[in-house]
């Protein structure tokens, strides 16, 4: 049995809950590897709808879950979303959640800096969340960053405080924002610390000890390739690595434990926030394609920006971030469209070119090249089967698979869990 990791292959916001919970089923461990409470992933059980941004998703299948050491964490997010989901009876417990002893920590001064530098930033912001992930991040690579292990130890805290806030204040001042004292943000962490503490582990040894066991584990990324911070469509992205290769570093295992690397593409393309986004529709087709797919962000509640399927951008995630199948999600929101656009190319000045350019002026200039298939008037939704699809739509999935040079493994027709249809079981590599 193979372990399977799960990125998302666009810019996000793909339905990898959906997919997530699906495979959670039958894993042992799910682990979070990268991101913060900036991601959100949305499950439907029944009557139930799990809004989860920090906690692995297998905590719904009653599973355990695992925050390592590539996610940041801000604790009091993260026992206000544990309150939250307990309240609608799900079961998070030392017992059933681990975090990594030195995964880095958010403080509120970290969400100040977000927020502040992204107001003056001006015309130029790059569609941060403002929760202070990116600082966050910036103080681990620093070594700078107060870490779970550090609430442990009040002398590491006190010293570490001082050395944060001689950085953070400064730049808050020259922002014109309010600072910090070392005061409230001791008595912040120690309140929170005997709530936070008990989740502590040395993750790495206990995913060695279930990866000899041969249990299954799965690996839980957030965002998706194209917000990576080395891959993506820089400075427009997130500030962790996202591609599956991460998974590895962001939870403390060897790369030969990542498994199969599954990544999740909708059947057209979406993004929240700033950034390009070449096949982007600005008429009434993207916004009937916004209104079919309820594309709002989960933890933001931002409308998402519509367009048709870009399988330039996909083809480069399946590539930079090691993809062996594709999840294709939401194909039901393209049913009755009498034709459906796929970007297979674009232009630059006026010439073709290979990929997406990395520069951000050239970016802004690029155009796409478009392919026009037939739609199909019949339904997909809640399809389980091949036999279950009109031809057309069938004819869709095989030209995209052909473009992104990957198989797409699993099709989700809606969001309800069983409405899938597997043709490659993921756990069995």
């Amino acid at each position: 049995m193979s372990n399977v990791t799960v990125i998302g292959a666009q810019w996000g916001d793909e339905g990898k809950g959906k997919i997530v919970d699906w495979l959670a089923s039958r894993a042992d461990i799910v682990v979070r590897f990268q991101g913060g409470h900036n991601a959100g992933h949305t499950l439907v059980v029944g009557d139930q709808t799990y809004k989860l941004s920090l906690l692995p998703s297998g905590l719904v299948r009653g599973k355990m879950g695992v925050i390592g050491n590539g996610v940041v964490v801000d604790p009091e997010a993260l026992l206000t979303e544990i309150d939250r989901v307990t309240a609608q009876g799900l079961k998070v417990t030392p017992e059933t959640l681990r975090i990594a002893e030195n995964v880095p920590l958010i403080l509120p001064v970290h969400g100040a800096i977000d927020r502040a530098r992204e107001e003056a930033r001006g015309a130029r912001k790059i569609g941060t969340t403002g929760r202070g992930i990116g600082p966050a991040y910036e103080d681990k690579v620093a070594r700078r960053a107060i870490r779970l292990c550090d609430l442990a130890e009040p002398e590491t805290l006190d010293w570490k405080l001082d050395e944060l806030l001689l950085h953070h204040n400064t730049l808050l001042a020259g922002l014109g924002a309010p600072t910090f004292t070392k005061a409230a943000l001791l008595e912040h962490m120690n309140a929170l610390a005997p709530r936070v503490l008990p989740y502590m582990d040395t993750v790495w040894d206990l995913l060695d000890d279930a990866r000899r066991s041969g249990r299954r584990i799965l690996f839980e990324g957030a965002q998706a390739v194209m917000l990576d911070v080395d891959h993506g469509t820089y400075p427009f992205v997130t500030s962790s690595n996202t591609i599956a290769a991460n998974a590895a570093t962001g939870s403390g295992v060897g790369p030969g434990t990542v498994g199969f690397v599954l990544g999740i593409a909708k059947a057209y393309s979406t993004r929240v926030g700033e950034g390009p986004f070449p096949s982007e529709l600005h008429d009434e087709m993207g916004r009937t394609l916004g209104t079919r797919g309820h594309e709002f962000g989960t933890v933001t509640g931002r409308p998402r920006r519509c367009g048709w399927f870009d399988a330039m951008l996909v083809r480069r995630a399946v590539r930079v971030g090691g993809i062996n199948g594709l999840a294709l999600t939401k194909l039901d929101v393209l049913d009755g469209l009498p034709e459906i656009k796929v970007c297979v190319g674009y232009e630059l000045d006026g010439k073709e070119i290979r990929g997406f350019p990395s520069a951000p002026a050239a970016q802004a200039r690029v155009t796409p090249i478009y392919e026009t298939m037939e739609g199909w008037t019949d339904s997909t939704r809640g399809a389980r089967s091949w036999a279950d699809l009109p031809a057309q739509a069938i004819k869709y999935v095989r030209r995209i698979e052909e473009l992104v040079e990957a198989p797409v493994t699993l099709l989700s027709t809606s969001p309800e869990r069983d409405d899938t249809i597997l043709m490659r079981d993921p756990f069995e590599g």
